[in-house]
């Protein structure tokens, strides 16, 4: 059987710069969990992103209640409180709507075409 030579002045050069490195500081660039067959320096070597291994984790975030009960307090749930938007005045809990008034027309519009 057949081994490599140990080669402590070895050199190789990276695949993605095309710069020389010591052969030991040559990695495997790793994407997708798996590594993609060029060797490249450790200072320019990408590590491998968490958000494009979906589907690995589970990302699962429901938002269903399985029994829900509603509100048994529904016309007091329903009441605006401190909003008049269209006002003139304080409402009963303090808020001030003066100079707030609102008016619209509602008009006739005649289109011809030629």
């Amino acid at each position: 059987m057949s081994s490599y030579a140990a080669g402590k002045k070895a050199f190789g050069f990276c695949d993605r710069t095309g710069f020389r490195y010591p052969l030991k500081d040559l990695v495997p660039q790793i994407e997708n969990g798996r590594p993609n067959g060029l060797l490249v320096g450790r200072d320019v070597v990408d590590e491998d992103q968490p958000q494009l291994q979906l589907g690995r984790l589970n990302m699962d975030d429901p938002q269903a209640l399985r029994n829900p009960r509603p509100d048994q307090g529904e016309a007091e749930s329903r009441r605006l409180y401190a909003f008049d938007p269209v006002g003139g005045g304080n409402s009963a809990l303090g808020s001030r709507t003066v100079g707030l008034d609102i008016t619209a027309v509602a008009g006739k519009v005649t289109v011809s075409t030629g």
